[in-house]
C-alpha cells in the first residue's frame, strides 16, 4: 500500500505544552511513555516527510475559555483531571502547541476540540470531505483517550484510519500497550513512523 498524499491528512492530537512539555500541567504524567517511544522526534520526521510528499498536517488542540463554561459544571473522568489540574486555558502557554511542531503556512488548525473526539465538537470532517481526503494519520495524546476516540470516529465515518504506535503516548505503560494490542487493530491500520514515511516517499 502506498499513501496518495493529496488525499491524506496527518492530524496531530494536542501536542500542547501542557503535554509535551517540562513544566506542563500534564507532563508528568505522559513523561515516561513518551520518552520510552520517541514520541516527538517521531512525530517530527513523520510531519517533514508528509509535508514534503504534500499530505495535509492539521493540528487539533484542545482549548477551553477560562472558567471552563464551555463544558459541565461537574465534569467527571478525564476531563475532571484537566479542568481540577487548569490544563488548556485558550491563551496559555500550556495550551500552545509545543514549538517542535508549531504550525507552519499550509497547515491547518481545527478549532473546536472540547472532548475527546476530534471529529465530536469541531470541523474537522467538513475540512477533510471539502479537500477530498480519505485517509487519517494519527498521532498525539492520550493513546488509549483522545486518540483513540478519534480512530473510532474516523474508522465509523469511513476514512481510511492509520495510527502511529511510536507517535502516541499515555499516562502508563500499561495502558498504552493494552491500546495498541487489542484496540488500534480493529478501528485502524497500525504503523510505526519509519513505515509511514516508507509508504509516503
Amino acid at each position: 500500500m502506498s499513501l496518495d498524499p493529496a488525499k491524506t491528512a496527518v492530524v496531530l492530537i494536542e501536542y500542547q505544552n501542557d503535554f509535551t512539555s517540562e513544566g506542563g500541567v500534564l507532563h508528568g504524567a505522559v513523561e515516561g511513555v513518551m520518552e520510552k517511544t520517541d514520541m516527538l522526534p517521531n512525530t517530527e520526521r513523520v510531519v517533514e516527510a508528509a509535508r514534503s510528499a504534500g499530505a495535509t498536517i492539521m493540528h487539533a488542540p484542545i482549548m477551553f475559555a477560562k472558567g471552563y463554561n464551555e463544558i459541565s459544571a461537574h465534569p467527571y473522568g478525564i476531563l475532571k483531571g484537566v479542568v481540577d489540574g487548569n490544563a488548556f486555558v485558550k491563551g496559555t502557554w500550556g495550551a500552545a502547541i509545543t514549538e517542535e511542531l508549531d504550525p507552519q503556512e499550509g497547515d491547518i488548525v481545527i478549532e473546536g476540540k472540547r472532548g475527546l473526539d476530534t471529529f465530536a465538537s469541531t470541523n474537522l470532517d467538513f475540512i477533510l470531505r471539502s479537500k477530498g481526503i480519505s485517509t487519517i494519520v494519527l498521532g498525539g495524546f492520550l493513546t488509549n483517550c483522545c486518540v483513540e476516540s478519534t480512530m473510532r470516529s474516523g474508522y465509523e465515518n469511513g476514512y481510511e484510519v492509520i495510527t502511529l504506535s511510536d507517535c502516541v503516548a499515555a499516562t502508563s505503560e500499561e495502558e498504552h500497550d493494552n491500546a495498541l494490542k487489542y484496540d488500534y487493530p480493529m478501528f485502524s491500520k497500525p504503523m510505526t513512523s519509519a513505515e509511514l514515511i516508507a509508504e509516503l516517499s
